[in-house]
């Protein structure tokens, strides 16, 4: 009798030790990021929630934090901050090399699936620091009714982008709006064979294909067939477009579900960017999954884990399938997107086989705010092209030297 109460203490006991060994393998671990729109949002959330379906002993808390890069920045310097994170392709550089990443490239499922132009964009020092989960392009969209009652043929050049803008120009609607900024004229550059840095690192900028670049954006403007959204009376490029008071502009494919929402009545397509003298350019803004270096981060395996998940095979397929704005990074999954969003959009994606980076090293945001003041002088007639690029180039050379 004595031996059977003995026997099923014990049987109780290791029925308790086992379960309290359960729950100390179970793993929470942190995913941080900002918030984007309801559709993306409740993608993620679901992303997640299939993460641990298949991964059960692990827990992943997802916040969205409303100052993010602040809350981040607050992290990084306590060294207490977020298992795997948003690392924007502009903030690649800097965080790399501060140590705050950990380098999973190798442990990527086939990552040669992902475009390259993107596996490039998150390459420091010659590691793949991480998967981006999704990307978006810029293209052209233009105004359907307005292209047919001027009979203009949609523009593949320069030379046909201008005769176009000019043919479409009128005392109220302008031929082409941009934002006046860098990341809308950068195209122009690459597509004219420029560049801001060599292969070696050195600044490249001053250079007559950057020069001739920045006559052909600010030409736009000065000739008057151009008119940056203000001028227009709007906030931005997008919405000057959907007002019907520009027939072009050069966007992302963020702009689809704006269009659609916001003005329902106005009949537009996509087109890829005109091709430049070099060639074609479009430029690629992403964001990929960062995991915290193992110096701070008790567990690494299901951080790299979860990154791998959501931006491996089976999360691209989540992404296409939501059909928001942002592509998924896999060319596998491109086809997934199209039919979710719609065919007339292929645009958008065929130009995450030739996209250049929306990524700097750190130290250039000064670089950024002089080239994009330089713009808006030369476009007002205070600067020639060649001071834009002159002022420019002064400034990101400093840049380079500071980091030496």
């Amino acid at each position: 009798m004595r031996k059977s109460v003995l026997g099923v203490a014990v049987l109780a006991l290791l029925l308790a030790l086992s379960v309290s060994g359960l729950a100390l393998a179970q793993e929470t671990i942190q995913l941080a990021g900002w918030s984007s729109s309801d559709a993306e949002n409740a993608a993620l959330t679901a992303a997640v929630e299939a993460f641990e379906a298949a991964n059960p002993s692990i827990d992943v808390e997802l916040i969205f934090a409303p100052e993010f890069e602040t809350f981040m920045q607050t992290g990084f310097a306590s060294g207490d901050y977020p298992n795997v994170f948003y690392v924007d392709s502009f903030r690649l550089q800097d965080w790399a090399s501060s140590g705050v990443l950990e380098p999973y490239g190798d442990q990527i499922t086939d990552s040669e699936d992902i475009y390259e132009p993107l596996r490039n964009i998150f390459t420091y020092e010659d590691q793949l620091y991480c998967a981006p989960k999704d990307f978006s392009t810029l293209a052209l969209v233009y105004n359907t009714d307005m292209f047919e009652a001027a009979g203009v043929e949609v523009p593949t050049t320069w030379e046909e982008l201008g005769a176009a803008a000019t043919a479409l120009a009128t005392e109220d609607v302008a031929g082409i709006t941009t934002g006046i900024e860098l990341p809308r004229f950068l195209p122009l550059l690459y597509q004219n064979g420029g560049s801001i840095l060599a292969e070696d690192g050195s600044v490249s900028l001053n250079s007559p294909e950057a020069i001739q670049a920045v006559e052909t954006f600010v030409g736009w403007y000065t000739a008057g067939v151009g008119r940056s959204p203000a001028d227009l009376g709007a906030g931005w490029a997008g919405e000057a477009f959907g007002q019907g008071k520009a027939a072009m502009t050069i966007e992302g494919n963020w702009i689809i579900q704006y269009l659609l929402d916001q003005f329902p009545d106005t009949n537009w397509s996509v087109a890829e960017l005109p091709a430049g003298p070099a060639g074609q350019a479009t430029m690629a803004f992403t964001v990929c999954y960062g995991v915290a270096a193992a110096a701070n981060n008790d567990n690494l395996e299901a951080s790299i884990a979860l990154a791998d998940f959501l931006t491996g095979p089976e999360g691209a397929q989540l992404v296409a399938a939501g059909g928001f704005g942002p592509m998924p990074a896999r060319a596998s999954a491109a086809d997934a997107w199209l039919t979710a969003r719609g065919e007339e959009f292929a645009p958008f994606v065929a130009g995450g086989e030739y996209a250049r980076p929306w990524s700097f090293p750190p130290g250039f945001g000064s670089f950024i705010d002089t080239f994009n003041t330089g713009l808006n002088e030369a476009i007002a007639g205070n600067m020639t092209a060649a001071e834009v690029i002159e002022s420019a180039a002064e400034i990101a050379q400093e840049a380079i030297d500071d980091m030496s």
